[in-house]
């Protein structure tokens, strides 16, 4: 019978114990074959500390032909698995995890206050609003309300807009930018700790 998996790229588990075929990847099979091929074990985490481990698809392919035997097996999803280790499961609100919301906040809202400003320096935002001022109203007058307020709203609904976020809501179902760059990030370094682990299992 055919035997169809579908590996991760990277999972996250917690707490020491068996990983069986099923915390890796997904299966697809007739039957009890199909759980007979998820229960199987692949390897035994006993460590007390946070570490990576590497899965092959090849490994993956050997434990299944090894226990069930007779059976054509297809991988459709990824060639390598990043595990993901943890002993303990993070707390998901503590205090030390708001400080560094805090933190990394207050560096992010004074970096990009900085740049804009800066940005409005080089450009010499205030001379512009001033010559339009003059243009419009034939009057010459130093930072000008009528121009800098309208700007200033049509500034922040222009960064709401590109960020596709307000007060914790999305204003429609595309990905923000964030999102796609953390997406693009974690594959890079799930790529990497696959490069890494590999180079150290072709080492030992």
């Amino acid at each position: 019978m055919d035997i169809y998996i579908k590996a991760e790229k990277k999972v996250n588990i917690t707490g020491a114990g068996v990983v069986r075929v099923k915390d890796v990847a997904k299966v697809f099979a007739e039957g009890s074959l199909r759980t007979q091929a998820e229960n199987l074990r692949l390897l035994e985490i006993t460590s007390d500390k946070k570490k990576n481990y590497l899965v092959s698809v090849l490994d993956i392919v050997e434990k299944i032909n090894s226990a069930l035997p007779g059976n054509t097996v297809s991988s459709l999803g990824e060639t390598d698995t990043v595990i993901e280790y943890s002993p303990k499961a993070e707390k998901g609100s503590s205090p030390t995890l708001w400080i560094k919301v805090f933190f990394v906040s207050m560096v992010l809202l004074t970096g990009s206050a900085t740049a804009i400003m800066s940005f409005h320096s080089d450009a010499q935002i205030s001379t512009v609003f001033e010559n339009y001022y003059y243009i419009f109203f034939n009057e010459k007058i130093e930072n000008p309300m009528l121009i800098d307020l309208p700007y200033s709203i049509g500034l922040a609904t222009g960064i709401i807009v590109f960020f596709n976020h307000f007060s914790g809501k999305k204003l429609t179902d595309d990905p923000t930018p964030i999102e796609v760059e953390m997406s693009v990030y974690e594959k890079e370094v799930a790529d990497n700790l696959i490069d890494t682990l590999n180079k150290k299992r072709g080492e030992s």
